[in-house]
């Protein structure tokens, strides 16, 4: 049987204090803690009844006279209420004096270290103290002898009752006074509610350390970090309950009494006492006096929110206009209205949009129209009218109230039913709420939620997910929240000194960008404006701002339905392309994906080609940015490429890595697998769009705007329009150009035209090619009947670029790396390495492959580039230079034909008496020499001859002019009779190598002895000088004897 505590005699607790006493020597495990609670509650009795008894303080005035005069505020005491003996123990660390200190050591386990401070608040409460059990002595890290546990238990009883809970047990009104005065007194110093200040003793140290004690603000430090993961339990539960306490009394609150209290007195807002309101609504109350007097006034809505804004108050009208103003330093009317959001909560028209009038009657057409298919009064007609924001059903007045009421709802989440009732269980799990009936006067805006949204995306390696059902709702808030900038409290608060800088000049007048999505509200800035304009400045924002909206975008990439804009604006890509995705739960960056790949789809318009894009340039700033990315090389980024930030920087970094692991055939690749997949996607999205890539664009913006202003950004149009001007552009430009081309052709994937126009024709012929042998695959199917025209056209552009210089021709580079600085040094030493060498080096090896010294890996690259060469004048760059004139001039008909043939090669070849110029000429004969070293080389003769050789030079193998050698001697052979064209052809040959051989004569011996070893009569030849040198030995023999005939005489000496 438990004794009822409510008036128990001193006797009978001294009776139950000696049976509690029992128990513990019964149980020797047993601690205080795990008492019974009337056992607590009865040592507690019994502590304060010695803490007041007076015989131990005449003991202590006896043994501690001069202790009590060295402590001033112990000496000022009143005796005869055990005060003295409280304050000694409370200052017990500074007794010097041997007696006392050993006296007031043994009294430190049986009184009150802190009974001075309460005293009247013990006398009033004390019965309620007895019911509640809230005399109990905790043991824990706590100072023992403080009656802060005391105070909270109370507190709590009080907080409970005020929210009308369940077997609340009602506090005499005395008690509830005392309560809310021992609040009051320890509003300006946390230090005096010693349950606070012992519970939250280690998170100071943690979170406010540098911040000084004295007018609340280590309270509103605790506040501010009140659902920080470190945030201790304990701490946590004692910052409610004090916030709880504010809403019933604003003097609780030091900051909010110190702030009002003019303003009070001005407006005779003062409390009346006697009014029939629940004492809940006394703060309520002087809020909704000051609002009225702020109407009383009849100042207007701009001058009230450049005030606020100046003072740091939030406000539903607060716009950038307003920030304008106030960095102008207008002055405006003084007002202190947090009221307006305890006006909304007071109505909570969140849970009936109806109890607002305004709102009802301004969104009665657009309820009518869009949402027509919810119940008159259910929640979900908000969400409705939220989801038709910024479309063509929502009419300007319904714009205006909807975003002034959300303004509210985004700072109080439990404004929004639905969101409440899913989450409360998620919000008291994983934020610490327990109940969620936290203020928000005090509490950072939309604290709650920002919790929430922290657990929402986590994955299930992470732990501590939402619900479902929360998250679904938290998903729904954020796609809401994204429609304007003040439905944003962390974005407005810590971005609107930036939001004044770049989205108004001088004036105050609004220098917005075109706004990309076309869309913006009638009434104000849209958040998709507003959000773009700070992201084009995120290197220039504060750190505040920078930081919040580059989480925003973090956020964005992972989950683009976040950006309800812009997915209306895609609808039709997605529907068409991109549904597998967009149905997902779980958005992963997919979307985002989707619609970059798809970006040049019939079904995308305008709007959605440009949100798009903006959201790819974003993406550069950092790599964080591009969701898939950042989580399949977040490790290869931090180990590889540390402190790089902008994406392109990554890109190149982890892609340098991985060439040169690849070319090195190292046995394990340092960059992760996945990594190297989605490397692959960056690179691939980055080579569509100049602008992509920000070095070259920002060395060759010039060059655009002189040589390309009529193109259009996208699709690698602007990057295929400085190709084709190449010789024009400046020479940073030209450089860059250059550079990326030279990786484009070792890595053909890369160049995007070339991959969009031949796409079908890949899939055709180059299948299960890999990558990196693209553009050769499509080359030698160039020619086939089946290649489409476009795809044709693309591939001899590639070509034509590779054959300017051999850097570009990977291929040919690996195949002739000893046969380029083996026969063409003197040109690499004037080459630089950055720019063209315009086919010099690839016209070298052309004439060693003539003379046959090439190697032979060598000579077959260098023969298919000239057979590519002898169809098409263009795949020979000194050609095309040195016979400028001459080939429009004389073959000009061939020239325009569509399809090249060899019909130019063959006009100069006829027309080589005609050419004037010496160097024309040169390349001319130069290519009747390359002609006749190899009839592959010679395309029409070779298609002229080609049943010739089949029927009379099959058994000749091919290469170093053997099968010329054949057909000439087959010409010469009566018996052999070839084809009237095969020998027509084969005669003017013969005639042009005749002309040739007198124009340009041997340069040297080797020439000449090659000449002859090509030559048809080469046999007629080689028997003439073999003859010529047995003659010449003959008669030199015969005329040596004769001059050199000795007589006799001579021989006998």
């Amino acid at each position: 049987m438990e004794p009822n505590l409510e008036f128990v005699p001193y006797q009978q607790v001294l009776f139950w204090y000696h049976i509690c006493l029992q128990i513990l020597r019964q149980y020797p495990p047993l601690s205080l803690s795990s008492l019974p609670p009337f056992c607590l509650s009865l040592l507690w009795n019994y502590k304060l009844n010695l803490t007041m008894d007076p015989k131990f303080e005449s003991v202590a005035m006896e043994i501690c006279k001069s202790t009590i005069t060295e402590i001033k505020e112990c000496s000022e005491e009143e005796r005869g209420k055990g005060y003295l003996v409280s304050c000694l123990v409370d200052h017990r660390g500074n007794i010097t004096e041997y007696q006392c200190h050993q006296y007031i050591t043994k009294m430190t386990s049986i009184v009150f270290s802190d009974y001075r401070l309460i005293c009247g608040f013990m006398d009033k409460c004390r019965e309620d103290i007895n019911t509640l059990r809230c005399g109990s002595i905790n043991v824990g890290e706590k100072d023992i002898h403080s009656q802060g546990e005391v105070i909270a238990c109370l507190e709590k009883a009080l907080v409970r009752e005020a929210e009308q809970q369940d077997q609340a047990h009602p506090i005499r009104e005395e008690c509830k006074k005392s309560i809310m005065r021992v609040a009051e007194l320890s509003s300006d110093d946390f230090h005096l509610d010693r349950f606070l200040y012992f519970s939250c003793r280690e998170d100071r140290e943690r979170f406010c350390e540098n911040t000084q004690a004295g007018e609340g603000k280590v309270y509103k430090c605790l506040f501010s970090h009140k659902f920080e993961e470190a945030m201790s339990e304990k701490c946590r539960e004692a910052l409610t309950t004090r916030q709880k306490l504010i809403t019933q009394d604003y003097k609780v609150s030091y900051s909010l009494t110190k702030a009002c209290k003019a303003d009070l007195r001005k407006h005779r807002c003062n409390l009346d006492t006697n009014m029939p309101r629940a004492r809940e609504a006394r703060l309520s109350y002087l809020l909704l006096c000051l609002e009225s007097a702020v109407h009383r006034g009849g100042w207007r809505r701009e001058s009230v929110c450049v005030y606020m804004c100046m003072r740091g108050y939030k406000c539903y009208t607060l716009t950038v206009e307003c920030v304008y103003m106030c960095m102008r330093g207008d002055k405006c009317h003084t007002l202190t209205v947090e009221c307006l959001q305890t006006l909304i909560q007071s109505a909570d028209p969140g849970s009936d949009y109806r109890i607002d009038r305004a709102l009802n009657e301004a969104c009665e057409s657009v309820i009518q129209t869009a949402c027509k298919h919810i119940r008159s009064g259910d929640p979900m007609i908000l969400s409705c009218l939220m989801e038709h924001l910024y479309t063509e059903k929502m009419v300007e007045d319904c714009e205006r109230r909807l975003l002034e009421l959300q303004y509210f709802i985004s700072r109080d989440w439990k404004l929004d039913p639905i969101l409440y009732k899913k989450c409360q269980g998620d919000a008291a799990r994983l934020c610490h709420t327990h109940g969620w009936n936290e203020t928000s006067e005090l509490m950072p805006p939309g604290a709650v939620f920002s919790c929430l949204y922290r657990h929402a995306y986590r994955t299930e390696e992470q732990g501590r997910r939402l619900s479902r059902d929360c998250k679904v709702e938290v998903q729904r808030i954020l796609h809401q929240r994204a429609l304007d900038v003040k439905l944003d409290p962390d974005l407005q608060k810590r971005c609107l000194t930036d939001l004044g800088k770049w989205l108004y000049d001088k004036t105050g007048k609004e220098q917005r960008r075109n706004s990309s999505m076309g869309s913006q509200s009638r009434g104000g800035k849209n958040r998709e404006g507003t959000l773009e304009c700070l992201q084009d400045h995120l290197e220039d924002l504060l750190s505040g701002c920078g930081e919040v909206v580059g989480n925003l975008t973090e956020l964005q990439s992972e989950d683009i339905h976040i950006e309800a804009l812009l997915i209306r604006a895609c609808q039709p890509v997605i529907q068409s392309h991109c549904h597998d995705v967009s149905d997902n739960q779980v958005d992963t960056g997919d979307v985002m994906e989707c619609l970059v790949q798809n970006k040049h789809q019939k079904e995308m318009n305008s709007k959605c080609t440009v949100g798009v894009t903006h959201f790819q340039l974003i993406q550069m700033k950092d790599f964080r940015f591009s969701y898939k990315f950042k989580m399949a090389c977040k490790e290869d980024v931090l180990k590889l490429c540390p402190n790089i930030k902008k994406k392109v920087d990554v890109v190149i970094c982890l892609s340098t890595t991985v060439r040169n692991d690849t070319l090195q055939d190292v046995k394990e690749q340092r960059v992760s697998l996945k990594c190297r997949k989605q490397l692959r996607v960056e690179e691939l999205e980055m080579s569509e769009d100049i602008r992509l890539e920000p070095e070259l664009y920002d060395v060759c913006k010039t060059d655009i705007g002189r040589l390309c202003s009529n193109v259009v950004f996208g699709n690698a149009q602007m990057m295929e329009c400085l190709k084709e001007r190449k010789k024009q552009l400046s020479q940073q430009c030209h450089q860059r150009v250059f550079k990326l081309q030279e990786g484009e052709m070792l890595d053909p994937e890369l160049d995007y035209q070339l991959m969009r126009v031949c796409k079908q024709m890949i899939k055709r012929f180059c299948t299960d090619v890999d990558a990196k042998n693209m553009l050769q695959c499509l080359k030698q199917n160039k020619n086939s009947e089946l290649m489409d025209p476009k795809c044709k056209q693309m591939i001899t552009k590639r070509q034509i670029t590779q054959n300017t210089d051999y850097r570009l021709n990977p291929i040919l580079r690996k195949a002739c790396k000893a046969d380029i600085p083996k026969f063409c040094q003197p040109i690499l030493n004037k080459a630089s390495d950055d720019s063209e060498l315009e086919g010099q080096v690839i016209g070298c090896l052309k004439l060693k492959y003539a003379d046959q010294r090439l190697s032979p890996d060598c000579e077959d690259q260098i023969r298919v580039i000239l057979q590519e060469s002898a169809l098409d004048y263009r795949l020979d760059p000194q050609l095309q230079i040195h016979c400028a004139e001459e080939i429009p001039g004389l073959c000009a008909e061939e020239a325009v034909a569509q399809e090249q043939t060899g019909q130019v090669e063959e006009c100069l070849k006829a027309n080589l008496l005609k050419i004037k110029h010496d160097l024309c000429k040169k390349e001319v004969l130069n290519m009747l020499k390359e002609s006749k070293a190899d009839v592959f080389v010679d395309p029409v003769l070779h298609t002229a001859c080609a049943l010739d050789l089949k029927h009379q030079c099959a058994a000749v193998t091919p290469g170093r002019g053997r099968q010329m050698s054949c057909l000439l001697e087959s010409l010469q052979d009566k018996r052999v009779r070839l084809q009237p064209e095969c020998k027509k052809r084969l005669q003017d040959r013969m005639d042009m190598w005749s002309y040739a051989a007198k124009v340009a004569p041997a340069e040297g011996f080797s020439d000449l002895a090659m000449q002859v070893m090509t030559s048809p009569s080469k046999n007629y030849i080689l028997f003439i000088i073999s003859l010529g040198v047995i003659v010449l030995f003959l008669v030199g023999l015969l005329c040596g004897r004769i001059t050199k005939r000795v007589t006799r005489e001579l021989k006998d000496r």
